[in-house]
């Protein structure tokens, strides 16, 4: 699921693909793969404060940093 998109690819791409049916399908699969990387990164970011809570809960300094320093990576990459 690691695509990136630019705004120059899209149009090069719909100038190569003048049909508009084309140039939606490109722009919808877009938008899907967005969408989804998004949903992942929120359900992610939630389980790591839902570890982070219970390791406080255990007083587990280890697992406690090993989850903030994936959440902080998480948010970097944000």
């Amino acid at each position: 699921m690691e695509n990136n998109y630019s705004y120059a690819e899209f149009l090069k791409a719909v100038g190569k693909n003048s049909s508009a049916l084309q140039a939606e399908k490109l722009l919808n699969d877009i938008y899907m793969d967005l969408f989804l990387k998004h949903i992942h990164r929120e359900q992610t970011k939630e389980r790591l404060m839902e570890l982070i809570d219970l390791s406080l809960d255990n007083r587990d300094e280890q697992k406690f940093r090993t989850y903030v320093d994936s959440l902080a990576k998480l948010e970097e990459h944000a």
